[in-house]
C-alpha cells in the first residue's frame, strides 16, 4: 500500500508519496507561515519510518518552492531532484536562494527522460524502488534548450518542468507535469511516448494556459484529472474527463492498494458520482474508490 497526498496550498503545488517501499517522495512545496505547522506535521507522518526521503522540484517559481527553507531546515533534504538549470530571478527570495544552493550541491540529482537511480526506480538487496520515472525533458531537444535559455535569462521557468510518473505494482499509475504550458506541450507532443495513467494532476494548477493538448490526453487516457487551486475563471475543467477540483475538495488523499485507489478529501460536502463505494475508512470524508 502507498499513500499519496495532494495538499490544498492555495495557488501552488505540494504533493507527497509514502511508498510501499522504504521511501518517501515530496514533489514541490508551497508552505505559508500559516500552514507551516500543519504541512510539516503531515510530511513527518508521511516519512515516518522511511529510510529515504527525496524532494523533487519541478521548477523554481515561488508557488512551487515557498517554504523550502523551512522544509529543508526541518527534514534536512539530502536528495534534491531537479532538472539541471541555471535559472535566475530579478528578485531572489530566501527560498530561491536555498533552491540555488541545493541545485548546485552534492545533494542534487539531475533528472531527465529515462534517468535511473537507486532507489527512485532501481531496487537492490537493501531496499525496493519508489516507482518514480521521468519521461521529460529530453535534454537534447531544441524546444527544451530554448526553455532553459529563457529561464537562465530570468524569464518564466515553467517549461523546464519535468513529466513525472509514479507507479505502484499491480496498482495505480499517476502523472505530474509541473507548470508546463499548452503551447510548449503542443511543440513537443510528438517527442514523447506518453504513458497511460489512471490519475493525472493537471499542469499549471489546472489553468487553461496549461491545458493538456487533446492528442496527449488521448494517449494517456486518465480516469481522473485532478485540477488545482487556480482562480476559477482561469481553470480548464477538462470536459469529457472525470475530475476532482481542489478549489472545492481541498486536500486529496489517495490510499493506493492492489487494483484500487480509495480517495478522501478535506471537504465534508464534496462528492463525485464516478467512483465505487468500498466503505474505506482510513481517513475522514471518503468519496469513493477507483478501480485500476
Amino acid at each position: 500500500m502507498s499513500i499519496v497526498h495532494s495538499y490544498s496550498v492555495s495557488n501552488g503545488d505540494m504533493f507527497s508519496i509514502r511508498h510501499d517501499s522504504d521511501n518517501c517522495t515530496i514533489i514541490d512545496c508551497n508552505i505559508s507561515e500559516a500552514d507551516r505547522s500543519w504541512l510539516l506535521g503531515e510530511i513527518d507522518k508521511q516519512r515516518k519510518g522511511k529510510g529515504i526521503t527525496r524532494f523533487i522540484s519541478t521548477h523554481p517559481d515561488q508557488d512551487h518552492l515557498m517554504g523550502l527553507v523551512a522544509l529543508d531546515d526541518h527534514i534536512n533534504i539530502l536528495n534534491f531532484y531537479v532538472v539541471e538549470n541555471s535559472a535566475i530571478k530579478e528578485e531572489e527570495t530566501d527560498d530561491f536562494i536555498r533552491y540555488k544552493n541545493l541545485r548546485g550541491s552534492d545533494k542534487a540529482f539531475y533528472i531527465y527522460k529515462g534517468c535511473e537511480r537507486k532507489w527512485m526506480n532501481q531496487s537492490d538487496e537493501e531496499r525496493g524502488c519508489s516507482g518514480i520515472n521521468i519521461h521529460w525533458p529530453i535534454t537534447s531537444n531544441e524546444h527544451f534548450k530554448k526553455a532553459l535559455e529563457d529561464a537562465d535569462e530570468g524569464k518564466s521557468p515553467n517549461n523546464i518542468s519535468p513529466v513525472i510518473t509514479y507507479s505502484l505494482k499491480n496498482g495505480v499509475d499517476m502523472a505530474w507535469f509541473g507548470d508546463l504550458e499548452t503551447d510548449f506541450m503542443e511543440e513537443v507532443k510528438n517527442e514523447i511516448t506518453w504513458p497511460s495513467v489512471d490519475i493525472l494532476f493537471a499542469p499549471h494548477h489546472g489553468r487553461s494556459s496549461g491545458q493538456i493538448p487533446k492528442p496527449i490526453l488521448e494517449e494517456m487516457d486518465p480516469q481522473i484529472v485532478v485540477i488545482g487551486e487556480a482562480p476559477s475563471e482561469d481553470l480548464s475543467y477538462y470536459t469529457n474527463y472525470n475530475t476532482i477540483t481542489q478549489n472545492s475538495a481541498g486536500s486529496v488523499y489517495f490510499e493506493c492498494i492492489t487494483n484500487w485507489v480509495h480517495i478522501y478529501v478535506d471537504s465534508s460536502t464534496y462528492s463525485v458520482d464516478f467512483l465505487e463505494d468500498k466503505s474505506a475508512s482510513t481517513y475522514t470524508n471518503y468519496i469513493g474508490s477507483l478501480s485500476v
